[in-house]
């Protein structure tokens, strides 16, 4: 039963961090819409690919547009880890889209406790911004972030979840280390073995920036196992 004491510290920061959001100078509504792919090669080792399009300006422009591979490895029932690679074209207020590379490492570990599951990640990533066309273009900005997700099992088919994400730059620091944070509240539905629906409602805020933002995002995402 001791295990049961994480569950009212998760809750409590979570709804901290979605009252404490409304608390911004700039604000907008996105709607962010992906396809995930996992090829199982073996029972441990799985290929994935992901992507997305993210659209803001209260959901009239596109902002941003991304494809994400990768390998995922399975330690144990408990811990997995992850290294993968991004390419993303995101909007400039001028409406030309300039390209990120973003390449990073995730650290996965669950436990379950009773229908209740708990789901740490760890991410190092490292981002290089217009390469060829901008004088720091070959320096990357590296961030460490960490994500914690309350997941219950209602039943065979739909779990909802709670989860909180933080980011914290590791160089380029202007204003501070701590500049973004996320709250996720979401349902996860099992169509069948192969596919998954996750439908979100997710609020970012930024800190520590010259222009910080709050955006409310509405999401789905769509996996496909095979």
């Amino acid at each position: 039963m001791s295990n049961f004491r994480f569950l009212p510290v998760c809750l409590a920061s979570l709804f901290c961090l979605m009252f404490l959001s409304g608390m911004s100078q700039q604000k907008d509504a996105c709607l962010w819409i992906s396809v995930n792919l996992e090829k199982k090669i073996t029972p441990a080792w799985s290929l994935l690919f992901t992507e997305e399009l993210r659209m803001n300006e209260n959901i009239t422009e596109v902002g941003e547009v991304f494809s994400d591979i990768g390998f995922e490895y399975r330690i144990s029932k408990k811990w997995k880890a992850g290294l993968f690679y991004r390419f993303s074209n995101q909007r400039r207020i001028d409406d030309s889209y300039k390209t990120k590379h973003r390449y990073y490492a995730d650290l996965t570990y669950k436990e379950k406790i009773a229908r209740f599951s708990i789901i740490l990640r760890g991410r190092f990533q490292s981002q290089y911004t217009e390469i060829n066309s901008s004088e720091e273009g070959h320096v990357p900005s590296n961030h460490l972030n960490g994500k914690i997700t309350l997941k219950y099992n209602l039943n065979k088919k739909i779990k909802p979840y709670l989860a909180s994400e933080f980011f914290f730059r590791l160089n380029k620091m202007v204003y501070g280390s701590f500049d973004q944070f996320r709250v996720t509240a979401g349902i996860e539905y099992s169509v069948n073995r192969r596919n998954q629906l996750d439908l979100f409602y997710r609020i970012n805020k930024e800190y520590n920036v010259k222009s910080p933002e709050t955006d409310f995002i509405c999401g789905l995402s769509y996996y496909f196992i095979f």
